[in-house]
């Protein structure tokens, strides 16, 4: 699948932007971000490659949940194992799953236990103001995890500021084939010095048929917070959200023709947050509590692994404006993380950090970024983490450049796999407590060129040199360092760190959006990455050889009048990785296109719309070897007052 299609696909793409249609700006072309300094500036100053995306596109999109429509974002590679949320890895610029930072309102979101929890984020579509997603290293600021990049939600109630008085309501339902039926609602109100949203999101399934069972899914998220300004220059804010999700998980973490697994996976978010600003100085203090409950069935037969995990986390930041050209930002963080687990064990482990970025402007055209990261863990000890970033503005042309240190300690999941089980069957992942922290040098160079003020091109070119990343490695059971549960003469897929991984990379994103009239518009955005990865390591480790080599995804949105029809669509293409009987085989590589049209009726207050998944009917497998759904079709109705 090659790289000559994928170049037809894009010059296809590219073709219909330049016919005079156009869309509001679902993507902003230059818009202010937080996520790259923690201070509100220009994408275009901050020296790094950023797209961001309003929550609303997901009522606009053919897609059902936030890990879906970030799966058709320009450079982000979602390997889904399920539909609509059931659950998805994230990783950007090759990256494993684990590397990646989901952060939500400032804090992070990834669970102790797992970095495949990342997708659960417990907030629903409606009270998202926008999804900003940042490529490349971002430890001095974020610590551990944000090696490949940061994916930032961002909640409309966190973000008010001087809104006018009123409200917003919006609703949709959605049924199709295999009794599929999902909503969504939420509700927005600003009066006076209150601003409060809520909203819920439920997909639900008895799912397409697979090896013996059905794909069945029920996902419910529900969400609510506030924001009471406390005087002119003083707020306080409080979010709660609500996860549950039950699925059926065959093959998710085996590749095992006996695997009729479900899973089940609860978890409560709580976030208060207190800001202040006064003069040239703000100041602003987070406090958040996670906790999850997961509960894992490999077969009706075989007991449950159940695991609770903990997470809590508080962030205090301070920025100083100096000059209308130097703002700097300070912070110190603390993270403690715990899991109680009849499989993993019971474990606890904290650590610490404190940072300073300073904002620099030089002239009219110059800016950089430095920032710098003192860490502290309970098991690895202290790091210092720098970071450069640095950008250059000549008329249309924005050329920027990146330089810093990332690292990521090992989850409890990598440490201690199937410890407590007994006997562990041969073909199963197997936890490493020995292990070390990852480490690795990223530098990344790029250009954005700015056609006019609706279409955006930018190329970056990225590498990144990594010491001992921690992946999964085929052992037999000879070389196991522990071999007490154990089956003697077994292979086993071992956690272990991989002494040298160099990833390098190109990526390509366009992004255009353009408006002639109230009602005909078009936007969308694509994306093209090369990538590859080389180990030191003869044998391939689990997910480093599974991210794609070449990969094209878009998303297009058209209205004119009271029509519009949306497009999501991508092509992957990664090497092949030989599975021999008894196990299921992985996809090399797939093509998947999704379409949605909507009639708006009543002003734009009510709309009917028809949506087809996966149009071609591809039969694929996106991770380890979990069936994808086939052709979905699907339609529903829509209020927005």
């Amino acid at each position: 699948m090659k790289l000559r299609k994928l170049q037809l696909m894009g010059i296809a793409f590219m073709g219909l932007l330049n016919n005079s249609f156009a869309q509001e700006k679902e993507i902003e072309l230059d818009p202010i971000t937080i996520t790259a300094s923690l201070t509100p500036v220009s994408a275009s100053k901050t020296g790094r490659n950023i797209l961001i995306i309003k929550g609303d596109a997901l009522q606009k999109l053919p897609v059902q949940s936030i890990d879906e429509l970030l799966r058709y974002v320009p450079g982000v590679e979602v390997q889904s194992r399920g539909p609509m949320g059931a659950q998805a890895d994230f990783t950007i610029r090759g990256g494993t799953f684990q590397q990646v930072l989901v952060i939500l309102d400032g804090i992070r979101l990834n669970d102790p236990l797992t970095g495949h929890f990342s997708s659960y984020i417990p907030i629903s579509p409606a009270e998202i103001d926008r999804i900003e997603v940042l490529k490349g290293a971002s430890s001095a600021i974020y610590g551990t995890e944000a090696v490949g990049g940061v994916i930032h939600i961002i909640s409309k109630t966190f973000a008010a500021k001087k809104n006018t008085n009123g409200h917003k309501i919006n609703a949709q339902l959605t049924a199709g084939d295999f009794g599929l039926f999902n909503a969504q609602a939420g509700a927005f109100i600003h009066q006076k010095n209150t601003t409060a949203s809520v909203g819920v999101i439920t997909n639900n399934t008895k799912g397409q048929q697979l090896r013996g069972t059905k794909g069945y899914f029920n996902l419910t998220t529900i969400s609510a917070s506030v924001k009471q300004k406390l005087g002119e220059n003083t707020s306080v804010a409080y979010r709660f959200g609500y996860d549950d999700r039950d699925f059926n998980a065959q093959n998710f973490y085996t590749t095992f023709l006996s695997d009729t697994a479900t899973e089940s996976v609860i978890s409560r978010w709580h976030h208060l947050k207190f800001m202040h600003k006064k003069n040239k100085h703000s100041f602003s203090f987070d406090a958040g509590y996670k906790e999850a409950n997961d509960v894992y069935r490999f077969r009706k037969a075989v007991s449950a692994n159940v695991n609770n995990s903990s997470l809590f986390q508080a962030l205090v930041l301070h920025d100083y404006a100096i000059n209308d050209k130097s703002t700097i930002t300070s912070g110190v963080q603390f993270i403690s993380r715990k899991i109680v687990s009849n499989d993993r064990g019971n474990h606890e482990v904290s650590n610490a950090g404190a940072f300073v970025v300073l904002n620099q402007k030089f002239g009219k055209a110059l800016q950089l970024n430095p920032a710098l990261r003192v860490d502290w863990n309970e098991r690895a000890g202290w790091e210092l983490i720098p970071q450069l970033n640095a950008s250059y503005r000549y008329e249309s042309f924005l050329f920027r450049g990146s330089v810093g240190r990332t690292t990521r300690d090992a989850d409890f999941t990598e440490r201690f796999n199937n410890y407590q089980r007994n006997p562990v069957p041969s073909g199963q992942r197997i936890g490493n407590p020995d292990l070390i922290s990852e480490a690795s040098l990223s530098y990344e160079v790029g250009a954005d060129y700015y056609l006019n003020s609706s279409l955006k091109i930018s190329t970056t070119w990225f590498e990144r040199f990594q010491q001992n990343l921690i992946d999964y490695i085929f052992t037999t059971y000879a070389n196991m360092p522990r071999q007490v549960n154990l089956v003697p003469g077994g292979n086993y897929y071992l956690a272990n760190n991989i002494d040298k991984v160099n990833t390098t990379g190109i990526e390509t994103d366009v992004q255009y959006t353009h408006q002639f009239s109230d009602k005909h518009s078009l936007s969308g955005g694509l994306g093209f990455v090369w990538m590859r990865s080389r180990s030191s390591d003869t044998i391939p480790s689990l997910y480093v050889s599974n991210h794609a080599r070449e990969m094209f995804n878009f998303n297009v949105m058209y209205r004119y009048k009271k029509i519009a029809v949306s497009t999501t669509g991508m092509l992957k293409a990664r090497r092949p990785q030989p599975i021999a009987a008894p196990f299921v085989a992985i996809s090399k590589d797939y093509f998947i296109l999704n379409t949605r049209v909507d009639l708006f009726l009543l002003k734009d207050k009510l709309g009917v719309f028809a949506q087809v998944d996966n149009i071609f009917n591809r039969r694929y497998s996106d991770l380890l070897g979990s069936i994808m759904p086939t052709r979905w079709v699907m339609g529903g109705v829509k209020v927005n007052l």
